[in-house]
């Protein structure tokens, strides 16, 4: 890393950092991370998106934002001038609550509380911040933030990244992106892909006195199960040679039967039987050749893809990498670790444009999902000093 950074021009950051934490310890972040929380946007199936989107087109022209627009169910905006563009890029969708009072945002000592509060609505609050902090500072010099937000990040991003990248409204003049997944301290540079299927094998059903009238669905599928046995063995041999914890989450994955299903009653030759598999690929690995080779082992089933998506990373090395480190280290006194996230990010849609690409935020991924999810307050403040730190690195 001190190679690099010798290689890239970096502002002298303590004079600025001591402005922006004056200007970004105001309680307005912290207010819009619990206005956030507060609206109830659960994917699936995709709960109150309007509403969370009229939340947020407000606060960015409360704040002053430039080109302020909606795409059906995503929100953009800019600070700041010029062709180069740095993307501030998060999602506003959480994962369902599992009941009580989750959308009831609360402080506690330290720490806010919410469904959402980690994974990523807190994260949005700096982002946004952040990018209207290093505009008033005068900062952006050669060009300026983006500012997208989207949902359906929790179900693959149909609304949202995706259908962004589709549109050709995704990336345009970018030099990179930055996204606030709840990385508790790390930088996820590189992502898993997935390769999720349902498949059904089909039968005819007959009383279990009378099988032989019927054609047992389970009992067509075991060759398969077999061949599909072979494959796991093999590929969870394979490491990935990105950093990840622990050691054991280095190896590639397949789940056999997440969700399966047969027949009707236990005294009937099943008409059906049907599960999944979800194989989860390393960067090293190839999404197309993967899926074909469960493809072929699945001969003679029905095959539904519930998602294929590539795995993606970018070097440590690049100067996107190098400022957001050098600032991390800066704001927080720790040097952060480049890791691989072990599930989907959203910066493979930027990546596959050729954008380097990081997630970073003020949430912890152990709490994220789960029903006491919260996020150290202290954690917003440096998360977004650091976005604001980084653009004007950048964009100098």
């Amino acid at each position: 890393m001190k190679d690099a950074a010798s290689k890239v021009e970096l502002l002298d950051a303590a004079p600025i950092a001591s402005r922006l934490r004056q200007r970004l310890s105001e309680p307005a972040m912290l207010d819009l991370a619990r206005r956030l929380i507060a609206i109830p946007t659960e994917n699936p199936p995709g709960n109150r998106y309007e509403e969370c989107v009229r939340a947020l087109l407000g606060e960015l022209d409360r704040l002053g934002f430039d080109q302020i627009r909606r795409e059906g169910a995503c929100v953009l905006a800019t600070a700041g001038t010029g062709p180069r563009t740095l993307y501030f890029s998060g999602h506003y969708d959480v994962v369902p609550a599992q009941g009580g009072d989750q959308f009831q945002p609360r402080v506690e000592g330290a720490n806010l509380f919410g469904r959402g509060a980690s994974d990523m609505k807190s994260g949005l609050a700096a982002m946004i911040h952040a990018a209207a902090a290093a505009r008033d500072e005068g900062l952006l010099q050669t060009g300026r933030i983006g500012i997208v937000l989207v949902p359906d990040e929790e179900t693959a991003g149909a609304r949202g990244s995706r259908e962004l990248a589709a549109r050709g409204l995704l990336g345009r003049d970018g030099v990179g992106m930055l996204t606030p997944e709840p990385t508790g301290g790390v930088v996820w540079n590189a992502n898993r892909g997935a390769i999720t299927l349902r498949a059904t094998m089909r039968g005819k059903a007959a009383h279990v006195g009378r099988q032989f009238e019927g054609v047992n669905a389970f009992e067509r599928a075991l060759p398969a199960l077999a061949r599909l046995a072979a494959i796991k063995e093999e590929v969870e041999r394979r490491e990935t040679a990105h950093r990840i914890a622990p050691a054991a989450a280095r190896r590639s994955i397949l789940l056999l039967g997440g969700r399966a299903e047969a027949g009707t009653n236990f005294n009937c030759t099943p008409e059906f039987f049907s599960f999944t598999l979800d194989r989860r690929i390393n960067p090293e690995e190839d999404c197309a050749e993967e899926s074909r080779r469960l493809r072929q082992a699945l001969e003679g089933f029905e095959v539904e893809t519930l998602q294929q998506e590539p795995a993606a990373a970018t070097s440590a090395q690049d100067p996107l990498g190098v400022v957001l480190a050098r600032h991390i280290l800066g704001v927080t006194g720790k040097e952060p670790a480049f890791e691989l996230c072990p599930g989907l990010l959203e910066t493979r849609f930027y990546a596959a444009q050729g954008l380097p690409a990081f997630a970073y935020g003020p949430g912890l991924l152990a709490v994220s999902h789960g029903p006491n999810e919260f996020v150290p307050i202290r954690n917003l403040a440096e998360c977004a000093v650091i976005y604001a730190l980084t653009a004007a690195d950048l964009l100098r």
